[in-house]
């Protein structure tokens, strides 16, 4: 709850900002950000981190349909079907690949 409500909190200061600064200090944020976004360090952390995402989800699936099994509606199963025939093709349990 603590980081919905910074998230929330960060967003309307952005956007009070970004209001009251106009065009051109919005072009400059703008820059930072793209700045900071394509710094090696910040994208080997976003890269780490959507692995490790991808890794906790793989096996909250793995858990969660092994003990619902059966009792899944046809249209959930049909799902958790089509993406375990993903898996054994090279993706992950959601359907994406480590790219």
């Amino acid at each position: 709850m603590r980081y919905k409500l910074t998230f929330v909190v960060g967003l309307a200061l952005g956007y009070v900002i970004g209001t009251r600064a106009g065009r051109e200090r919005y072009e400059q944020m703008k820059k930072s950000v793209r700045q900071i976004s394509q710094n090696p360090a910040v994208r080997n952390a976003a890269e780490s981190a959507a692995h490790n995402g991808r890794q906790a989800a793989g096996k909250a699936f793995h858990a969660v349909s092994g003990k619902v099994g059966d009792r899944m509606p046809e249209s959930v199963a049909e799902r958790v079907r089509s993406l375990r025939e993903r898996t054994s093709n090279g993706g992950d349990d959601w359907g994406t690949s480590n790219t």
